[in-house]
This record gives structure tokens, C-alpha cells and sequence, in this order.
């Protein structure tokens, strides 16, 4: 059984099992967590899908680990102009395990 969950303003397909990196939310490690935005649901060839959201679907999970990511590099030039900008980036995430998918 597999769900598409909306989450950090991204969209994921889990299973139980799974481990993914969303963004950051605020539950200590070890916390476990429910998400009830679930846009669909399907097992095999039966799919179930909300309009917006499936009523009564949720995923939980348990929070793995809080991180960050690689640096992102940002380097901004104008040619001839004498301007360049370099800036870095590190975005927080949250490591999650999908324990359960229930429609």
C-alpha cells in the first residue's frame, strides 16, 4: 500500500518502510508523527483519490534524524561590470520512517 502526501509544500509517494528527507518540521527525534494531508491512496491496481485530500486516510512515521543539506553554491556575475556575488545555502531537513499507511 502506497500514499501521496503533501508535506512542506512538496509531494510524496511513500510506503511503509520508507525513509525520506521533507522539510524541517518541529518534533524531536525518536517523536512519532501523524500526517492527515494524504492526496491519495493506492494498493495494487485500486487507487483512491481525494479531492482535495482522501478522508480518512493519514501516515504515520517516526522522525529519524534532523539535518541539513549539502551547501547549494550561488555565484552571480555581470561581465565587464566588475560585480560578483557569491552566496551559499544549507536548507534543514527532517529524516522521517513511514511506519503505516491507513486509508
Amino acid at each position: 500500500m502506497y500514499a501521496v502526501i503533501k508535506t512542506g509544500g512538496k509531494q510524496y509517494k511513500v510506503a511503509a518502510g520508507e525513509k525520506i528527507k521533507i522539510e524541517q518540521i518541529a518534533a524531536d527525534v525518536g517523536q512519532e508523527i501523524t500526517i492527515d494531508q494524504v492526496l491519495a491512496v493506492g494498493n495494487g491496481a485500486d487507487l483512491k483519490v481525494g479531492t482535495p485530500l482522501v478522508a480518512g486516510a493519514s501516515v504515520k512515521a517516526t522522525v529519524v534524524a534532523q539535518g541539513r543539506h549539502d551547501k547549494v553554491r550561488i555565484f552571480k556575475m555581470r561581465r565587464r561590470k566588475h560585480y560578483q556575488k557569491r552566496q551559499g545555502h544549507r536548507q534543514n531537513f527532517t529524516e522521517i520512517e513511514i511506519s503505516a499507511v491507513s486509508a
